[in-house]
């Protein structure tokens, strides 16, 4: 059965959320996008061809464009001159919501710039749908996407989150995971609460919960495959206002500084303090002036 029905598009540039696992997590609007725009544009367009097919929406003769951070440089002129010609468009990235750890902010940009109309077919996300499932808080999160590669960048990271009240949201890949939760444990101590999902939405679908040491040593014992989201629970302590140990939070900012511009550090430690940003960036000025 057909699911989808032909609409008449404006101009512009659609950003469709796709399934990340059941073909069947898609909105009927987003459905009809797909079925109905005049370019086709993908991270993967084998996946995006493979969901076409699933829901019995026809190519015809319609353009299909990959676009991926590596191509993207040379493929972003293409599209913009689509919209320039009154196309309308649909980037979908290979699973879940474009943008969300996933390619497309720089067309978003240019396309803004442009004047041009962009619109969300809104679905799928893998961080929503584990903090719906996960059990810890949900109304204040921080969304860190996937931790840097090198190690004391990693380190950093998670030590200017140390004192964040909220939960915080982490993507990990299966062979880093050990190391990520082993470094949590030693840097978010043992008891910390936290989660590990896994293949959300999808067959072998999994949500394991419990302190930080529990999970280290499960997973040193367990391997396992498939999309990972890491939930930790925040600090239940967190000093809100300037009333926090000055000295700490310029240790926070130094570390920060070391591989951040003023802004940035000013920003992560604001977060990870849960102080106000501006106070936190004046100091941060105050240590960099110093510092030169």
């Amino acid at each position: 059965m057909v699911n989808y029905k032909s609409i008449k598009l404006s101009p512009g540039l659609y950003f469709v959320s796709t399934p990340i696992g059941t073909a069947r997590d898609i909105t009927l609007r987003a459905l009809d996008i797909l079925a109905s725009v005049d370019v086709l544009a993908a991270e993967d367009t084998r996946t995006l061809k493979k969901l076409l097919e699933i829901h019995g929406i026809q190519l015809k003769n319609r353009t299909l464009i990959s676009y991926h951070d590596h191509n993207g440089s040379k493929i972003r002129p293409k599209i913009l001159d689509y919209l320039e010609q009154g196309k309308s468009i649909a980037y979908a990235s290979e699973a879940g919501t474009p943008l969300i750890a996933d390619p497309g902010f720089s067309l978003l940009s240019e396309v803004i710039n442009l004047g041009k109309n962009v619109t969300s077919a809104p679905g799928p996300c893998a961080l929503i749908a584990a903090l719906t499932i996960g059990g810890l808080s949900t109304d204040k999160f921080y969304f860190e996407g996937f931790l840097p590669n090198n190690k004391n960048q990693r380190e950093l990271k998670l030590r200017n989150l140390n004192r964040y009240s909220g939960t915080l949201v982490f993507y990990e890949s299966p062979k880093r995971l050990i190391d990520t939760l082993e470094m949590a444990v030693e840097i978010f101590g043992e008891k910390r609460l936290g989660v590990v999902c896994r293949e959300i939405t999808k067959k072998f679908e999994d949500a394991k919960r419990g302190n930080l040491k529990e999970l280290s040593d499960f997973y040193r014992n367990h391997k396992v495959k498939g999309e990972i989201v890491i939930l930790i629970d925040g600090v239940k302590d967190a000093a809100g206002g300037l009333d926090l140990d000055r000295t700490k939070i310029e240790t926070h900012l130094k570390e920060a500084l070391r591989s951040m511009s003023v802004k940035d550090s000013a920003e992560t430690v604001s977060i990870a303090l849960n102080l106000p940003r501006r106070d936190v960036y004046q100091l941060a000025l105050q240590i960099k002036n110093s510092s030169d």
